[in-house]
Protein backbone atom coordinates (compact mmCIF):
# COMPACT_ATOMS: atom_id res chain seq x y z
CA UNK A 1 0.00 0.00 0.00
CA UNK A 2 0.91 3.76 -0.64
CA UNK A 3 -0.54 6.14 1.43
CA UNK A 4 0.22 9.68 -0.38
CA UNK A 5 -1.52 12.97 1.33
CA UNK A 6 -3.15 15.28 -0.59
CA UNK A 7 -1.51 18.94 -1.25
CA UNK A 8 -0.03 18.41 2.19
CA UNK A 9 1.52 21.17 2.75
CA UNK A 10 -1.42 23.27 1.79
CA UNK A 11 -3.98 20.58 2.76
CA UNK A 12 -1.99 21.41 6.97
CA UNK A 13 -3.02 25.15 6.46
CA UNK A 14 -6.29 24.95 4.98
CA UNK A 15 -7.30 22.77 8.21
CA UNK A 16 -5.63 25.33 10.56
CA UNK A 17 -7.03 28.30 9.53
CA UNK A 18 -10.91 27.68 7.98
CA UNK A 19 -10.27 31.06 5.76
CA UNK A 20 -8.04 29.30 3.64
CA UNK A 21 -10.52 26.39 2.95
CA UNK A 22 -11.86 26.10 -0.69
CA UNK A 23 -9.45 29.21 -1.68
CA UNK A 24 -6.76 28.91 -3.63
CA UNK A 25 -3.42 29.07 -1.45
CA UNK A 26 0.09 28.62 -1.98
CA UNK A 27 2.94 27.76 0.89
CA UNK A 28 6.06 29.49 0.27
CA UNK A 29 9.18 30.53 2.34
CA UNK A 30 10.02 33.20 4.60
CA UNK A 31 12.97 34.45 2.27
CA UNK A 32 12.75 37.02 -0.53
CA UNK A 33 13.26 34.62 -3.05
CA UNK A 34 11.13 31.45 -2.50
CA UNK A 35 9.02 29.32 -4.80
CA UNK A 36 6.04 27.36 -4.59
CA UNK A 37 6.27 24.44 -2.62
CA UNK A 38 2.63 22.93 -2.82
CA UNK A 39 -0.37 24.16 -3.95
CA UNK A 40 -4.15 23.56 -3.23
CA UNK A 41 -6.16 22.03 -5.43
CA UNK A 42 -8.47 24.73 -5.75
CA UNK A 43 -4.83 27.16 -6.90
CA UNK A 44 -4.01 23.78 -9.04
CA UNK A 45 -7.02 24.27 -11.34
CA UNK A 46 -6.24 27.77 -12.29
CA UNK A 47 -2.14 26.78 -13.49
CA UNK A 48 -0.03 27.47 -10.13
CA UNK A 49 2.58 24.73 -10.17
CA UNK A 50 5.27 23.11 -8.08
CA UNK A 51 8.26 25.49 -8.24
CA UNK A 52 7.00 28.42 -9.83
CA UNK A 53 8.43 31.81 -8.22
CA UNK A 54 6.02 33.99 -6.99
CA UNK A 55 5.14 35.90 -9.69
CA UNK A 56 4.90 33.25 -12.00
CA UNK A 57 2.29 32.28 -9.12
CA UNK A 58 0.64 35.38 -8.81
CA UNK A 59 0.58 36.00 -13.09
CA UNK A 60 -1.02 32.60 -13.07
CA UNK A 61 -3.60 33.24 -10.37
CA UNK A 62 -3.98 36.74 -9.09
CA UNK A 63 -6.51 35.76 -6.45
CA UNK A 64 -3.81 33.64 -4.91
CA UNK A 65 -3.31 33.31 -1.15
CA UNK A 66 0.23 32.95 -0.63
CA UNK A 67 1.19 31.44 3.08
CA UNK A 68 4.55 31.21 4.45
CA UNK A 69 5.03 27.53 5.85
CA UNK A 70 5.64 26.20 9.53
CA UNK A 71 7.50 23.20 9.14
CA UNK A 72 6.35 22.36 12.91
CA UNK A 73 2.87 21.95 11.69
CA UNK A 74 4.23 19.70 9.04
CA UNK A 75 6.34 17.54 11.05
CA UNK A 76 3.66 16.94 14.11
CA UNK A 77 1.01 16.12 11.12
CA UNK A 78 3.36 13.28 9.23
CA UNK A 79 4.42 12.05 13.14
CA UNK A 80 0.64 12.03 13.80
CA UNK A 81 0.04 10.04 10.14
CA UNK A 82 2.80 7.33 10.45
CA UNK A 83 1.52 6.70 14.47
CA UNK A 84 -2.08 5.92 12.43
CA UNK A 85 -0.33 3.83 9.56
CA UNK A 86 1.75 1.80 12.60
CA UNK A 87 -1.16 0.64 14.14
CA UNK A 88 -2.63 -0.98 10.99
CA UNK A 89 0.81 -3.11 10.04
CA UNK A 90 4.35 -3.24 11.85
CA UNK A 91 5.93 -2.67 8.82
CA UNK A 92 5.79 0.98 7.22
CA UNK A 93 8.35 2.95 5.65
CA UNK A 94 8.38 6.81 5.58
CA UNK A 95 9.36 7.32 2.27
CA UNK A 96 9.01 11.16 2.85
CA UNK A 97 6.91 14.14 4.89
CA UNK A 98 4.10 12.80 3.09
CA UNK A 99 4.06 9.26 1.08
CA UNK A 100 4.85 5.92 2.74
CA UNK A 101 4.51 2.40 2.13
CA UNK A 102 2.90 -0.38 4.21
CA UNK A 103 3.71 -3.74 3.77
CA UNK A 104 -0.04 -4.89 4.44
CA UNK A 105 0.60 -9.17 3.97
CA UNK A 106 -0.78 -10.74 6.45
CA UNK A 107 -3.12 -7.51 8.14
CA UNK A 108 -6.19 -8.25 6.17
CA UNK A 109 -7.89 -10.46 8.22
CA UNK A 110 -9.77 -8.16 10.43
CA UNK A 111 -10.84 -5.95 7.63
CA UNK A 112 -11.80 -8.71 5.02
CA UNK A 113 -10.16 -7.27 2.03
CA UNK A 114 -7.09 -5.03 0.97
CA UNK A 115 -10.45 -2.19 0.04
CA UNK A 116 -11.53 -2.15 3.30
CA UNK A 117 -8.23 -1.98 5.17
CA UNK A 118 -7.77 1.48 2.95
CA UNK A 119 -10.69 2.72 3.53
CA UNK A 120 -10.25 2.21 7.21
CA UNK A 121 -6.79 4.05 6.98
CA UNK A 122 -8.53 6.87 4.95
CA UNK A 123 -11.02 7.57 7.45
CA UNK A 124 -8.52 7.03 10.64
CA UNK A 125 -6.58 9.55 9.30
CA UNK A 126 -9.30 11.92 8.00
CA UNK A 127 -10.47 11.65 11.99
CA UNK A 128 -7.17 11.88 13.92
CA UNK A 129 -5.46 14.69 11.41
CA UNK A 130 -7.87 16.05 9.42
CA UNK A 131 -6.88 15.23 6.46
CA UNK A 132 -7.78 13.43 3.27
CA UNK A 133 -4.69 11.08 1.26
CA UNK A 134 -5.04 9.01 -2.05
CA UNK A 135 -4.26 5.43 -1.74
CA UNK A 136 -2.47 3.35 -3.80
CA UNK A 137 -2.59 -0.78 -3.28
CA UNK A 138 -0.66 -3.58 -5.86
CA UNK A 139 1.64 -6.67 -5.43
CA UNK A 140 4.88 -4.28 -5.47
CA UNK A 141 6.00 -0.87 -4.61
CA UNK A 142 6.57 0.47 -7.99
CA UNK A 143 2.78 -0.23 -8.84
CA UNK A 144 1.78 0.66 -5.53
CA UNK A 145 2.83 4.43 -6.06
CA UNK A 146 1.46 4.48 -9.41
CA UNK A 147 -2.09 3.76 -8.00
CA UNK A 148 -2.23 6.41 -5.57
CA UNK A 149 -1.32 9.28 -7.98
CA UNK A 150 -4.27 7.75 -10.68
CA UNK A 151 -7.25 9.35 -8.73
CA UNK A 152 -6.27 12.17 -6.96
CA UNK A 153 -7.74 13.56 -4.75
CA UNK A 154 -9.08 11.49 -1.93
CA UNK A 155 -8.43 8.26 -4.46
CA UNK A 156 -8.66 4.91 -3.87
CA UNK A 157 -7.16 2.28 -6.47
CA UNK A 158 -5.99 -1.28 -6.55
CA UNK A 159 -3.51 -3.24 -8.86
CA UNK A 160 -3.74 -6.85 -9.52
CA UNK A 161 -1.48 -9.16 -10.89
CA UNK A 162 -4.27 -9.90 -13.63
CA UNK A 163 -4.59 -6.13 -14.69
CA UNK A 164 -1.40 -4.63 -14.54
CA UNK A 165 -0.28 -6.26 -18.28
CA UNK A 166 -3.20 -3.99 -19.63
CA UNK A 167 -2.43 -0.77 -17.74
CA UNK A 168 0.94 -1.11 -18.21
CA UNK A 169 0.64 -1.56 -21.99
CA UNK A 170 -0.03 1.83 -23.49
CA UNK A 171 1.38 3.93 -20.16
CA UNK A 172 4.11 6.38 -20.80
CA UNK A 173 7.67 5.71 -19.06
CA UNK A 174 7.68 9.00 -17.85
CA UNK A 175 4.57 8.01 -15.49
CA UNK A 176 6.75 5.14 -13.49
CA UNK A 177 8.77 6.14 -10.48
CA UNK A 178 11.81 6.76 -10.91
CA UNK A 179 11.69 7.50 -14.55
CA UNK A 180 12.33 11.01 -15.00
CA UNK A 181 12.69 13.63 -18.08
CA UNK A 182 16.08 12.91 -18.72
CA UNK A 183 15.96 9.10 -19.01
CA UNK A 184 12.12 9.48 -20.77
CA UNK A 185 14.05 11.21 -23.10
CA UNK A 186 16.79 8.89 -24.17
CA UNK A 187 14.21 5.92 -23.80
CA UNK A 188 12.21 7.79 -26.17
CA UNK A 189 15.40 8.04 -28.61
CA UNK A 190 15.19 4.39 -28.33
CA UNK A 191 11.87 4.12 -29.72
CA UNK A 192 10.18 3.05 -26.43
CA UNK A 193 8.04 5.12 -25.58
CA UNK A 194 4.72 3.02 -23.27
CA UNK A 195 6.07 0.64 -20.45
CA UNK A 196 4.68 -1.78 -22.88
CA UNK A 197 7.16 -1.53 -24.87
CA UNK A 198 10.18 -1.32 -22.17
CA UNK A 199 9.09 -4.41 -21.11
CA UNK A 200 9.45 -6.13 -24.24
CA UNK A 201 12.47 -4.14 -25.37
CA UNK A 202 15.64 -6.41 -25.54
CA UNK A 203 17.59 -6.07 -22.16
CA UNK A 204 21.21 -6.77 -24.07
CA UNK A 205 20.33 -3.06 -25.73
CA UNK A 206 18.84 -1.21 -22.94
CA UNK A 207 21.86 -3.00 -20.47
CA UNK A 208 24.29 -1.41 -23.66
CA UNK A 209 22.50 1.75 -23.25
CA UNK A 210 21.81 2.42 -19.49
CA UNK A 211 24.64 -0.16 -17.82
CA UNK A 212 23.30 -2.07 -14.78
CA UNK A 213 19.93 -0.42 -14.82
CA UNK A 214 18.78 -1.53 -18.13
CA UNK A 215 17.69 -4.61 -16.76
CA UNK A 216 15.85 -3.07 -13.72
CA UNK A 217 14.16 -0.88 -16.41
CA UNK A 218 13.29 -3.93 -18.54
CA UNK A 219 11.10 -5.71 -15.72
CA UNK A 220 9.69 -2.07 -14.44
CA UNK A 221 8.27 -1.72 -17.93
CA UNK A 222 6.48 -4.95 -17.04
CA UNK A 223 5.48 -4.30 -13.62
CA UNK A 224 7.49 -6.02 -12.00
CA UNK A 225 10.17 -4.78 -8.68
CA UNK A 226 11.46 -6.68 -6.21
CA UNK A 227 12.43 -3.61 -3.40
CA UNK A 228 10.53 -4.60 -0.46
CA UNK A 229 9.01 -2.13 2.40
CA UNK A 230 11.73 -0.85 5.16
CA UNK A 231 10.45 -0.31 8.14
CA UNK A 232 11.17 2.88 9.83
CA UNK A 233 14.43 2.74 12.25
CA UNK A 234 15.51 0.02 9.49
CA UNK A 235 16.52 2.42 6.82
CA UNK A 236 20.60 2.06 4.72
CA UNK A 237 22.72 3.89 6.14
CA UNK A 238 23.24 7.45 4.61
CA UNK A 239 25.98 8.10 2.02
CA UNK A 240 26.02 11.60 2.37
CA UNK A 241 24.66 14.88 4.31
CA UNK A 242 24.28 18.14 2.87
CA UNK A 243 22.40 20.91 3.05
CA UNK A 244 21.50 23.48 -0.08
CA UNK A 245 20.14 27.04 0.26
CA UNK A 246 18.73 29.68 -2.35
CA UNK A 247 20.40 32.95 -1.66
CA UNK A 248 18.37 35.90 -1.51
CA UNK A 249 19.55 37.54 -4.34
CA UNK A 250 22.20 36.66 -6.82
CA UNK A 251 25.50 38.02 -5.66
CA UNK A 252 28.97 38.19 -6.42
CA UNK A 253 30.19 38.91 -3.28
CA UNK A 254 32.52 36.56 -1.67
CA UNK A 255 32.32 37.46 1.50
CA UNK A 256 28.73 36.62 1.47
CA UNK A 257 29.12 33.66 -0.51
CA UNK A 258 31.30 32.56 2.53
CA UNK A 259 28.98 33.72 5.26
CA UNK A 260 26.92 30.94 3.21
CA UNK A 261 29.38 28.69 3.03
CA UNK A 262 29.94 28.80 7.21
CA UNK A 263 25.83 28.56 7.48
CA UNK A 264 26.01 25.25 5.56
CA UNK A 265 28.65 23.64 6.82
CA UNK A 266 27.71 24.15 9.98
CA UNK A 267 24.02 22.86 9.26
CA UNK A 268 26.03 20.00 7.49
CA UNK A 269 28.83 19.34 10.84
CA UNK A 270 25.55 19.40 13.49
CA UNK A 271 23.55 16.60 11.85
CA UNK A 272 26.96 14.79 10.90
CA UNK A 273 28.14 14.91 14.68
CA UNK A 274 24.47 13.87 15.86
CA UNK A 275 24.29 10.51 14.18
CA UNK A 276 28.07 9.98 14.30
CA UNK A 277 29.14 10.38 11.08
CA UNK A 278 32.43 11.65 9.84
CA UNK A 279 33.09 12.50 5.99
CA UNK A 280 36.26 12.14 4.07
CA UNK A 281 35.12 13.90 0.95
CA UNK A 282 33.12 17.39 0.94
CA UNK A 283 31.21 18.76 -2.42
CA UNK A 284 30.52 22.15 -2.97
CA UNK A 285 27.32 22.66 -5.23
CA UNK A 286 27.07 25.87 -7.14
CA UNK A 287 23.88 27.08 -9.63
CA UNK A 288 23.86 29.93 -11.61
CA UNK A 289 20.92 32.46 -12.13
CA UNK A 290 20.57 30.72 -15.83
CA UNK A 291 19.95 27.35 -13.42
CA UNK A 292 23.01 26.19 -14.84
CA UNK A 293 24.43 23.32 -11.64
CA UNK A 294 27.62 22.14 -11.18
CA UNK A 295 29.55 20.25 -8.08
CA UNK A 296 33.19 20.15 -6.91
CA UNK A 297 34.47 17.98 -4.44
CA UNK A 298 37.94 17.83 -1.96
CA UNK A 299 39.26 14.45 -0.31
CA UNK A 300 40.04 15.87 2.92
CA UNK A 301 43.19 13.85 4.91
CA UNK A 302 41.34 12.60 7.68
CA UNK A 303 37.39 11.82 8.19
CA UNK A 304 35.77 14.84 9.98
CA UNK A 305 32.80 16.18 11.09
CA UNK A 306 34.02 19.64 12.54
CA UNK A 307 32.36 22.59 11.14
CA UNK A 308 35.21 24.23 10.21
CA UNK A 309 37.27 21.75 8.74
CA UNK A 310 34.19 21.25 6.33
CA UNK A 311 34.39 25.18 6.14
CA UNK A 312 37.97 25.29 4.73
CA UNK A 313 37.27 22.44 2.42
CA UNK A 314 34.34 24.03 0.58
CA UNK A 315 36.34 27.56 1.18
CA UNK A 316 39.38 26.03 -0.97
CA UNK A 317 37.37 25.08 -3.43
CA UNK A 318 35.60 27.81 -4.10
CA UNK A 319 39.31 29.62 -4.08
CA UNK A 320 40.78 27.29 -6.66
CA UNK A 321 37.56 28.06 -9.71
CA UNK A 322 36.36 31.17 -11.23
CA UNK A 323 33.03 32.12 -11.34
CA UNK A 324 32.02 33.15 -14.21
CA UNK A 325 28.54 35.41 -12.98
CA UNK A 326 26.92 35.38 -9.86
CA UNK A 327 25.41 32.60 -7.70
CA UNK A 328 22.05 31.60 -7.43
CA UNK A 329 22.69 28.45 -4.89
CA UNK A 330 24.85 27.30 -2.85
CA UNK A 331 25.45 23.76 -1.37
CA UNK A 332 27.76 22.03 0.85
CA UNK A 333 27.89 18.18 1.60
CA UNK A 334 29.71 15.39 2.57
CA UNK A 335 30.40 11.92 1.54
CA UNK A 336 32.70 8.42 2.06
CA UNK A 337 31.21 8.49 5.50
CA UNK A 338 32.27 6.50 8.03
CA UNK A 339 30.68 5.66 11.35
CA UNK A 340 31.94 6.24 14.84
CA UNK A 341 33.87 8.61 16.70
CA UNK A 342 36.66 7.59 15.40
CA UNK A 343 40.36 8.23 17.01
CA UNK A 344 40.42 10.35 20.35
CA UNK A 345 42.17 13.92 19.62
CA UNK A 346 45.74 14.06 20.79
CA UNK A 347 46.49 17.51 21.39
CA UNK A 348 44.89 19.66 23.76
CA UNK A 349 43.61 22.28 21.07
CA UNK A 350 41.69 19.90 19.16
CA UNK A 351 39.79 18.44 21.72
CA UNK A 352 39.12 21.87 23.17
CA UNK A 353 37.20 22.59 19.03
CA UNK A 354 35.60 18.90 20.21
CA UNK A 355 34.00 20.13 23.53
CA UNK A 356 33.30 23.73 21.65
CA UNK A 357 30.99 21.78 19.07
CA UNK A 358 29.70 19.39 21.62
CA UNK A 359 28.87 22.33 23.86
CA UNK A 360 27.09 24.37 20.96
CA UNK A 361 25.24 21.24 19.78
CA UNK A 362 23.84 20.57 23.40
CA UNK A 363 22.72 24.40 23.48
CA UNK A 364 21.01 24.19 19.85
CA UNK A 365 19.94 20.84 20.60
CA UNK A 366 18.09 22.46 23.89
CA UNK A 367 17.20 26.08 22.84
CA UNK A 368 16.52 25.83 18.72
CA UNK A 369 19.17 26.12 15.83
CA UNK A 370 21.76 28.93 16.01
CA UNK A 371 20.76 29.89 19.94
CA UNK A 372 24.60 29.60 19.90
CA UNK A 373 26.34 30.66 16.19
CA UNK A 374 29.57 31.81 14.67
CA UNK A 375 30.03 35.26 15.13
CA UNK A 376 30.08 36.08 11.48
CA UNK A 377 26.95 34.79 10.68
CA UNK A 378 25.36 37.32 12.67
CA UNK A 379 23.85 40.08 11.51
CA UNK A 380 24.54 43.71 11.83
CA UNK A 381 21.23 43.51 14.89
CA UNK A 382 23.40 40.96 16.85
CA UNK A 383 20.64 37.88 15.70
CA UNK A 384 21.40 35.17 12.86
CA UNK A 385 19.67 35.62 9.65
CA UNK A 386 16.98 33.60 9.17
CA UNK A 387 16.16 32.50 5.74
CA UNK A 388 14.93 28.92 6.34
CA UNK A 389 12.53 27.29 3.94
CA UNK A 390 9.79 25.33 4.09
CA UNK A 391 10.83 21.80 4.93
CA UNK A 392 12.48 19.26 2.45
CA UNK A 393 9.74 16.99 1.31
CA UNK A 394 12.46 14.31 1.70
CA UNK A 395 12.17 14.68 5.46
CA UNK A 396 11.82 11.18 7.44
CA UNK A 397 11.45 11.23 11.20
CA UNK A 398 14.29 9.49 11.74
CA UNK A 399 17.96 9.49 10.65
CA UNK A 400 20.24 11.75 8.95
CA UNK A 401 17.32 13.43 6.45
CA UNK A 402 15.21 14.47 10.09
CA UNK A 403 16.00 18.15 10.34
CA UNK A 404 15.36 19.55 13.43
CA UNK A 405 13.09 23.00 13.36
CA UNK A 406 12.31 25.50 16.58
Amino acid sequence: MHVDMNAFFASVEQRCDPALRGKPIAVVGSAKRTVVTTASYEARKLGVKTGMNKFEAKKACPSLILVIGDNRKYIDASVRILEILKSFSPKVEAYSIDEAFLDITGCLKPFGSPEALARAVKERIREGVGLTCSIGIAPNKLLAKLASDMQKPDGLVIIDEAGKAKLLEDLPVGELWGIGPRLTEHLGRLGVKTCGQLGRFPASVLRERFGIIGERLRLMGQGVYSSEVVPIGQEEEAKSVGHSTTLPADTSEKAEIKRYLLKLSEMVGARAREHCLKGGKVCLTIRYPDFYTFSRQRTLPVHTNDTRAIYASALAILESMRLRTAVRLLGVSISALAKGSGQMALFEEDRRREKLLEAMDEVNRSFGEYTVTWGTLLDEGGGSEDDTGVISPAWRPVGVKRVNVK
